[in-house]
């Protein structure tokens, strides 16, 4: 491994930034899709002002898939015993995710065949749950994390997954899965109301509003939640960072405020619970000042300090183990080799620099306010 010009301790914390990066590529890109699929019966209400808000997002949200592609795909590769234990012991819930998120692409399909109220009708509710479910769910995974899992190792490291689909509903996890609702409804709002004009545009600029105000609460009770009323995870033992896998290579311990230590060791951390809040703020007060970019950078930059927040509270966890702690899976112990992170990294290199470009084009050539009167004269429009 000399020939590797990057050590493996440097490898991890790359592919662990990645890892970040890529999932607030999702929640930044398709929370704009999912955001306006959230708000769709309740923004608009005919079905002129339904189509508008459909084709708003309609010409990109698969594009904005890729980045759940590669996320899944990162967890895959980078961190297989995550993928492994998640995408197993977390099954259920990832089929409800994958059914809601499919009757999106069905949903834009179908709406338009038929013409008749009830049938559309159908289709905007189907769309709605394609957005609300997922935006939900994935914050309620995010705070059963921090709860930790109830799985385990065994001696040859297979995993043992001893909870159920209603024990993700633990009401910290239904908080987190509120914060991440609310964001994701405020980038759908900013979306809206800065590619509509007019009555749709102002019912956004309320509800965003609304859900802005509520995310800073919910925000807030959260963060107050684990640093006061929750236990949090850490490694007692001395790591290894540069050590093979072995997850169970180490002892973990639950202590009170456990999760907010890293903020004592690395005070730079709290800058992402700050930017968090700036965010929110920032984009209820540009829904309020009608400014439309500055709105969408803004809520799009509390996206960012939010989930932030949650990956340097966990860090250098990647999922804790509820039942037996010295299970748990860290950044240090359940990565793949030393070869494979390099050149997952030279892949990367190549070819997310490609994506972003790509996606800046089409969000450069489809930029513009929808109306009634652009759907009229676009053949190709929902």
């Amino acid at each position: 491994m000399s020939s590797i010009p990057l050590d493996y301790e440097t490898l991890r914390l790359i592919w662990w930034a990645l890892l970040g990066i890529l999932l607030i590529g999702f929640a930044v890109m398709g929370g704009r899709d999912l955001g306006v699929g959230a708000l769709l019966p309740f923004v608009a209400r005919t079905d002129a002002e339904r189509r508008v808000l459909i084709n708003v997002v309609g010409p990109t949200w698969e594009g904005n898939q890729v980045w759940l592609v590669l996320g899944g795909g990162a967890i895959f590769a980078a961190f297989p015993p995550l993928y492994a234990v998640s995408f197993s012991g977390f099954y259920l819930a990832m089929i409800v995710i994958l059914l809601a998120l499919i009757l999106r692409p069905v949903g834009f399909k179908f709406r338009g065949k038929v013409t008749d109220p009830r049938w559309r009708s159908t289709w905007d509710w189907a769309l709605f749950i394609g957005g609300f479910v997922p935006s939900l769910i994935f914050g309620v995974a995010v705070g059963n994390v921090l709860l930790g899992a109830p799985f385990y190792l065994d001696d040859t490291l297979r995993t043992f997954y001893s909870g159920n689909f209603f024990q993700l509903l633990m009401p910290f996890a239904l908080l987190s899965g509120l914060v991440s609702l609310g964001m994701i409804v405020l980038q759908g709002a900013a979306v809206i109301a800065g590619r509509t004009s007019g009555i749709l545009a102002d019912r956004a600029r309320t509800y965003g509003t609304w859900a802005g105000l509520a995310t800073i609460v919910l925000f807030a009770l959260g963060g107050l939640w684990v640093a006061f009323g929750m236990d949090g995870y850490v490694i007692t033992s001395v790591v290894d960072t540069n050590g093979a896998i072995n997850p169970l290579g180490k002892t973990v311990e639950l202590v009170p405020g456990g999760w907010v230590s890293n903020y004592a060791l690395y005070p730079w951390m709290i800058i992402a619970p700050v930017l968090g809040f700036l965010g929110l703020v920032g984009g209820v007060l540009g829904l309020q000042a009608r400014l439309r970019l500055p709105t969408l950078l803004a809520s799009s930059l509390a996206i960012f300090g939010i989930i932030a927040t949650a990956g340097l509270s966990l860090f250098p966890f990647l999922l804790p183990s509820s039942v037996v702690p010295d299970s748990s899976l860290t950044l240090w112990d359940a990565s793949s080799s030393h070869l494979t992170l390099f050149i997952m990294l030279l892949a990367t290199l190549i070819f997310l620099p490609l994506v972003v470009a790509y996606t800046a084009w089409v969000f450069r050539v489809m930029r513009g306010t929808v109306t009634t009167q652009s759907l009229e004269k676009n053949p190709n429009a929902y």
